[in-house]
């Protein structure tokens, strides 16, 4: 279960980082420039789905 817990974590941190990265290309793509909404949420959801990634490195799955 706790595999299960620690897999699922990180894949939806990976895709938290994905969605913010395209968040900001496509903000970037229609116009908008470095403070346009989509620009700074796409900052805030890549750096809240790195972080996540970056704290979930150091577990194994090996605690009870």
């Amino acid at each position: 279960m706790q595999r299960a817990y620690l897999a699922s974590t990180r894949v939806l941190s990976a895709l938290m980082l994905l969605v913010g990265v395209v968040m900001i290309v496509s903000a970037l793509a229609r116009g908008g420039g470095a403070l346009a909404l989509g620009v700074v949420l796409g900052a805030m959801l890549a750096g809240i789905g790195a972080a996540r990634l970056w704290l979930a490195r150091g577990r194994d799955g090996g605690e009870a």
